[in-house]
């Protein structure tokens, strides 16, 4: 990235952090709207602090967004395409998903080729530089790639900023696996996922709630557990997740049952595609004993196939597989390992 365009994100990014309060947002699982139902968006001309606020933060992630993609193409493009894509959602809404296909730029007509899908992570995050190294390798070693920007992340105004945890953003993902899969140019036989936090929990419940969809996973630092995510996280934190209508405003104390739901922790012995999970100690977002630990003994206890592996302290802690490390390049050359073996580019 030139020094003018890393200045211009830098200076989005601190505008984002200030202005990144919205109003809780009152999501559920979308139901098909009665006719004659009305989208209801942010108040453009109001004269209250609140919607300029809120208003401001999407468009500020709007041209984050654009940035993004430029960045990607002056960085990739001899050898990389990009394409900006709008996907049908598989829920009743029938709302409309963004995501990128990545390919390379000269494709032999007729070939099918390997397919992977990467889930980001994080709480209303989007495609970031962080991931170009990752989709540059996987193009690099015969895939293509889907990056779904499921319900939840931002860059893409506020229908999709809206959040839903285990619901809408698990949703959308498996939609874009099955666009992806019905591309003339890919093998859906050969399609694998990769997430990492956020995305690794969306990762596992894709494999549980589509056992027969994807011939291999990566999963990195997944949250496995949003019950006991929830009871280490701060109180805003909590409320936040509380407010969406999957949990009904309530937190684990007065629903569990809607956390359990979600969390693929409980729900291991769906999995029927080979998995490796990577994980670090010292991770202070998703602590590997309440999470992968606890994935990794029931895939061992189910007779799943699996593989496993713990870093030491890595650099960067829950962002370790993103450090130019040790540990960060092998995370990678594990992962291409692992998929290699099972797909076949």
């Amino acid at each position: 990235m030139n020094t003018p365009n890393r200045i211009r994100l830098r200076t989005i990014v601190t505008i984002a952090c200030a202005c990144a309060w919205l109003p809780a947002q009152d999501t559920t699982a979308p139901k098909a709207p009665a006719e004659g139902t009305l989208t209801q968006f942010l108040d453009r001309n109001s004269k209250d602090v609140g919607p300029q606020v809120a208003r401001l933060t999407q468009e500020v992630f709007l041209l984050k967004t654009e940035l993004i993609v430029s960045n990607f193409r002056q960085e990739y493009s001899d050898r990389i395409r990009l394409q900006r894509v709008t996907f049908p959602a598989n829920t009743a809404d029938k709302e409309a998903i963004p995501g990128y296909i990545f390919t390379p730029t000269k494709m032999t007509p007729g070939k099918k080729h390997a397919a992977l899908v990467m889930v980001h992570g994080g709480n209303h995050i989007q495609l970031t530089a962080e991931w170009f190294p990752w989709i540059a390798a996987a193009i690099e070693r015969g895939y293509v790639v889907m990056y779904p920007e499921y319900r939840g992340s931002s860059g893409h105004d506020e229908t999709i900023y809206e959040n839903n945890y285990g619901v809408t953003d698990l949703a959308d993902t498996l939609a874009s696996a099955a666009y992806l899969a019905g591309k003339d140019f890919v093998d859906p036989a050969r399609l694998g996922i990769f997430g990492h936090s956020r995305g690794g929990m969306i990762t596992l419940r894709s494999l549980q709630v589509e056992p027969k969809r994807f011939a291999a996973a990566v999963q990195v630092a997944g949250l496995s557990d949003i019950v006991a995510f929830m009871g280490y996280k701060s109180e805003a934190r909590r409320q936040d997740i509380a407010a969406q209508k999957n949990f009904g405003g309530k937190l684990p104390d007065k629903n569990l049952p809607a956390y359990i739901a979600i969390s693929p922790a409980f729900h291991v012995e769906k999995i029927q595609s080979p998995v490796l999970l990577l994980s670090t100690t010292g991770d202070k977002t998703v602590p590997y004993q309440l999470h992968n630990k606890r994935v990794a003994e029931a895939l061992k206890a189910h007779g799943k196939t699996y593989a496993e592996h713990l870093y030491d302290n890595a650099p960067g802690g829950h962002e370790f597989l993103f450090v130019d490390s040790p540990e960060g390049r092998d995370s990678m050359k594990r992962t291409f390992d692992w998929f290699e073996k099972h797909l076949k580019p």
